[in-house]
This record gives structure tokens, sequence and C-alpha cells, in this order.
């Protein structure tokens, strides 16, 4: 994929994607929903036995529609056989994700977390779907919950993808719309260890499977400040427990000036030079990730290289 493809303009980006696919369902009455978070669905005509499942989280200011308009994910889905929910958070000031009260950040203790769990219940329950593939992916709150997600409900989740995020617990505050400035400026900084443990609280007594995370970041975000990448890679690869130097590093992947750092099998990390807060998408990327694409070859390559306004 060429980065030239990044000039296409979002607006053909939303046409051909409604053209591919068609609108979004809403489903109500799915399970418990304390924080009254929208549940929307997109289901292939077409699904094979046990279908996957990706969940997509919006961006802050963002919405359930936009993930589904400026992401490949429904064209995907049709064609490689993958149920796509789209949550919209009911929180209408900012459109940003509950990522810090205590109940979201718990196994079962509410907040938007359980709600967006309850969709995937709901969802593989209605679908016959694979309880063992079910993916999470966004960017910045997007990314933010992503992390909420693989953190708090590993019993829950196969692997996630957060793009300009922040660590499990770093917005953590007295509420449901916190915004922690000093996480966002880079300022909340643990050793590992404290990260890990973090991640272990929001699950008391836990010691099944993990979800396998990537993680990106762009070296000059002035939203979340690239020092989110760092504490992510302390907190991940503690509770993995990998050794916190990367033991392969790959550079100009999948963009020249960005790098993949592999810690081991679990996690991987991505930084990506001169890239702020609008980060170009690379849906495939994702996708191979996640392993939904078993070997056959994107058709719809030009949308996954556009850069979506993530703010």
């Amino acid at each position: 994929m060429i980065a030239s493809s990044i000039a296409v303009s979002l607006l053909a980006a939303a046409a051909s994607a409604q053209q591919l696919s068609s609108n979004l369902t809403q489903v109500k009455d799915f399970g418990p929903n304390p924080r009254n978070v929208s549940f929307y669905i997109y289901v292939p005509k077409t699904l094979p036995p046990k279908p996957p499942i990706l969940v997509a989280p919006h961006w802050c200011h963002g919405t359930a529609q936009q993930v589904f308009d400026y992401r490949s994910w429904a064209s995907a889905g049709d064609q490689y056989g993958f149920i796509t929910i789209y949550p919209n958070t009911s929180n209408f000031a900012d459109q940003c994700w509950d990522v810090s009260s205590n109940a979201t950040l718990t196994h079962n203790g509410g907040g938007d977390s359980l709600g967006i769990v309850s969709m995937v219940k709901w969802a593989l329950k209605k679908y016959g779907g694979d309880k063992d593939r079910v993916f999470v992916t966004g960017t910045s709150s997007g990314a933010m919950m992503t992390n909420v997600l693989v953190g708090a409900y590993p019993d829950v989740f196969a692997a996630g993808s957060a793009w300009a995020g922040v660590a499990f617990g770093c917005f953590a505050g007295d509420g449901f719309d916190v915004w922690s400035d000093g996480c966002a400026t880079g300022k909340v900084i643990k050793t590992g260890a404290e990260w890990a443990e973090i991640v272990k609280k929001a699950y008391p007594g836990y010691h099944g499977f993990r979800p396998k995370l990537q993680v990106l970041h762009g070296t000059v975000d002035t939203v979340l400040y690239p020092q989110n990448l760092q504490e992510e890679i302390k907190q991940w690869t503690s509770v993995f427990g990998y050794n916190p130097t990367r033991n392969e590093t790959t550079p100009n992947t999948p963009l020249e000036g960005w790098t993949r750092y592999r810690y081991g099998p679990k996690f991987e990390a991505y930084s990506a030079a001169g890239i702020d807060h609008n980060i170009p998408n690379q849906d495939d990327l994702v996708l191979e990730y996640f392993d939904l694409v078993s070997g056959h070859v994107m058709e719809d390559q030009l949308r996954q290289s556009l850069t979506v306004p993530y703010s």
C-alpha cells in the first residue's frame, strides 16, 4: 500500500463504504447496559459457521456511523465473513468513552465497558458466533476503550488493536467522564509492575487467558502524547511477563518511517515517525493481526490508508 493513497478524500471513502455495505442495524434490549450505550451491528448476508466478531468503538467527537463510513470493517466482513459491532456512547457532551470510572475499569462492574460486553454476548448467542474469536480495535478514545476491554474482560476478547490510546487505568478518576490532562500529556508515569497491578485488580483472582494486543502511536501526537506508548509498553510487557527490551525491530513497517517492535507472541508496538493524532488507517494490518484475512488479498485497499480525524 503506497503512502500517496492517503491523499484521497474522506468524502469519497464514506461514499465507497456506503456503496459496498448497507446501513447499520440498531439493536435494543441486549442485556446489562448501565450507561445506555447504543448498539449498532453489521451482519454480512453470508456468514460462515461460528463467525468471528469485531468490536469497533468510535473516537471522541465521533459516532458509530462515522466508524462505519470511514473504516473498511463492514466491507471486509462481507469478504471474510465476520460480524462488526459499532457501539455509540451516551456521553453526548464530547462523545468520549467512559475509560475513567471504577465501574468501567472493573470486570462486570458496570460503565460503558459492560454495555459493550453485553453487545458481544448478545451477538454470540444470536448468530452462533465464535466466542474464541472476538476482537476490538479503535483509535483515540476508541483505543482507550480497547485497552479497557482487553484489560477488564480478558475472558471475552481474543485480541485488541489500539491506535493512539493510553494504558489501562491511565485516565482513572472520580466519575464517568473524566479527562486526565496528566495522562493525556504523558505525565502519568509508572513502572511496569505498577501498571500490571492495575490490570490485575480489574479482575481479582483471574489467572486465565490474556488477549494479545497491538498498540501504535505517532511520534508528534499533541492530543495524547507519545509517552503514552511507552506506558502501554511497560504495562503490557509486565502483564505478559515479557522483557520490556524489544526482541524484534522491523523498520518501515507497514509504511516508511513506522517501526514495529515485538516483545513476545502476544504484544507488539508501532512507533510512527512524524505522525500526529490523525493516524493513517491501516485496516489490513489490524485484520492480519486478528487473523481475519485467512490468506485472502484485500480488495478494498484504497480506503485502508486514509487519514481519519480523531480528535
